[in-house]
């Protein structure tokens, strides 16, 4: 007895359904996409004084000067200061600090000198083959203390 009807036999399918982990996922990314910038509104940071000791050496190190103008200023050891462009800078500091390489290199900024002007005298210096770069400050008056 067998009937007209055959009953066809489903194939198990072996693939994942991933349509709930497309909706898990796209609610997570708006969560995200809303929570990010207001964990990036504003840090309240306060720079610490200048109260480091100074660097004790025997030497005189070599000192790149930006005054207030973004011009750049060298002092080699005991020399005196002399207004250098940026490609005289580079080969000067290279053979200074090939022939004394345990000396220490300072930049002296202008505190009213643009921060690019001394961000890019250290990337002068850095050409140039320092390995260190120091960053020169005045020591913290007692008057002005906080």
């Amino acid at each position: 007895m067998t009937t007209g009807r055959t009953r066809k036999r489903r194939k198990l399918q072996a693939e994942i359904n991933v349509v709930p982990y497309i909706d898990v996922m796209l609610v997570l990314l708006i969560i995200f996409m809303v929570t990010a910038p207001l964990l990036n509104l504003g840090v309240d940071i306060q720079l610490p004084q200048s109260a480091a000791k100074s660097i004790q050496n025997d030497k005189e190190p070599a000192v790149i000067s930006v005054d207030q103008d973004g011009k750049y200023f060298l002092t080699l050891g005991a020399s005196k200061r002399e207004p250098i462009d940026a490609d005289t800078l580079v080969k000067k500091v290279s053979a200074f600090v090939r022939e004394n390489p345990q000396l220490p290199v300072l930049v002296a900024g202008d505190q009213r000198a643009d921060y690019g002007k001394i961000y890019q005298a250290m990337v002068l210096l850095q050409t140039a083959g320092v390995p260190k770069v120091g960053l020169m400050s005045q020591p913290v008056q007692a008057n002005e203390a906080r």
